[in-house]
């Protein structure tokens, strides 16, 4: 396999890395986040229309660019190092492949065009803190029971009596980008106990019902919204519902996914490392600079090694969506002590508004929260490779008869007795 980058992908960040460089530092993003959408929407259409990146894994009978997934990873790794808080990783990560998996051909023909073009955004909204289970990323849940299970919570389905709709009624409290989002991807249980299965539901943004307020998080470039349907008219995603593979589509999406998330992962934990090695180059203390002591070289030389080696593990996961659990939980740990260790060696300045540090601190955290923790990642997949599978039981040789006549066909001597000795 030949892992280079070919000539349009290192265009790709050329050309992204320009933009981003020009259009969003931090004052710009912390700016950005503060917006009633979140992001920076003039900035949006200007990467969908210069670099079509909502569309880029979109093929072209669609309006995509027909790229492959490795080359969405490319451009996240560039919006990963400024933390770009925008809704490419709602769209064009989660909901585009499920669209494209799952949706008929006129739900495809009408809805993969726009959000390709970056006009229409789109968000996966998952009952609870079950996204990362959704995505089979810390679990396998073939049943659904992520989704409420027929039982009093999350989001349940029913079909209207005319039967030409659906009816959607819950919560889903974790949504990313689902205040600002056009169309959401609602994931719901329906059947109840005797054909309970979970589904994908079309729901516009102006449905009856629906009620949408944006959360307070921990990381303001990843917003979050609560998303209440109260009978909400949906649309089934898909022509039939029982021939729907929604658990696979979702897993398939989630290797996809986490694949994504770890190259832009690694672009953050690269920036924080950039960024710490600049400060430390230029603090004085004890009349020399601090990154001179051998203390200092030597925590920046292990975080180097550990942004390498994540960053090697999103490159490959990137041309082979099935280590992306793998890829992930490896990125996630780097991003979160090499963004420690900037706040450490900046002596703490990092957890002052003022200074951009916290952010990639945040991130770190956020996205742990999000699709992890770091130990479910990996233990998941080590589940998935049989690494800790039981060993199987050796099975026992059958037992040959002796030939009559021979040694161990004989009775065995009864042993002597024992003499009777006086005391």
């Amino acid at each position: 396999m030949d892992a280079a980058f070919t000539a349009e992908q290192d265009e790709i960040r050329r050309t992204l890395r320009e933009i981003l460089g020009k259009r969003c530092g931090p004052d710009e993003v912390k700016a950005a986040v503060r917006t009633a959408a979140g992001y920076d929407r003039e900035l949006w259409q200007q990467l969908s229309r210069q670099l079509g990146l909502p569309g880029i894994a979109v093929t072209e009978e669609y309006g995509g660019v027909g790229c492959a997934p490795a080359d969405l990873a490319v451009a996240c790794e560039e919006t990963g190092r400024v933390l770009l808080p925008s809704p490419l990783l709602a769209t064009a990560a989660l909901c585009v492949p499920l669209i494209a998996a799952l949706g008929t051909a006129a739900q495809r023909s009408a809805l993969l065009p726009p959000l390709a073009s970056g006009g229409l955004t789109a968000a996966l909204a998952v009952p609870g803190p079950a996204l990362a289970t959704a995505l089979a990323l810390t679990g396998e849940d073939t049943a659904g029971r992520w989704s409420g299970g027929g039982r009093a919570g999350g989001v349940q389905a029913r079909a209207d009596t005319d039967g030409d709709g659906w009816r959607l009624y819950g919560e889903a409290a974790q949504v990313l980008d689902g205040h600002s989002a056009r169309l959401l991807l609602v994931a719901a249980h329906t059947g109840g106990f005797a054909r309970s299965r979970t589904l994908l539901f079309l729901v516009r943004e102006d449905a009856p019902g629906l009620v949408r307020s944006r959360q307070t998080v921990l990381d303001e470039t990843r917003p979050q919204a609560r998303i209440q349907l109260r009978h909400v008219p949906a649309e089934l995603l898909g022509e039939r519902e029982e021939g729907a593979d929604v658990p696979g589509a979702l897993a398939a999406t989630g290797r996809t996914a986490s694949a994504v998330l770890a190259a832009e992962a690694v672009g953050a934990a690269g920036q924080a490392l950039a960024r710490t090695v600049e400060y430390v180059c230029r603090r004085e203390q004890f009349g020399r600079v601090i990154g001179s002591f051998q203390a200092v070289k030597h925590r920046l030389a292990d975080l180097y090694v550990q942004v390498q080696a994540a960053r090697s593990a999103a490159y490959y996961a990137a041309w082979d969506p099935d280590q992306g659990g793998l890829a992930l939980a490896q990125a996630l740990e780097a991003l979160r002590l090499t963004a420690g260790e900037a706040i450490q060696l900046h002596g703490g300045i990092g957890f002052t508004w003022e200074h951009d540090a916290h952010l990639y601190f945040k991130r770190a955290a956020s996205d742990e929260l999000l699709f992890g923790p770091v130990h479910r990642l990996r233990a998941h997949a080590a589940d998935r490779a049989g690494l800790f599978a039981p060993a199987p039981a050796p099975v026992p040789a059958a037992a040959t008869p002796p030939a009559p006549g021979s040694a161990a066909a004989a009775p065995a001597a009864s042993p002597p007795p024992q003499e009777k000795v006086a005391v």
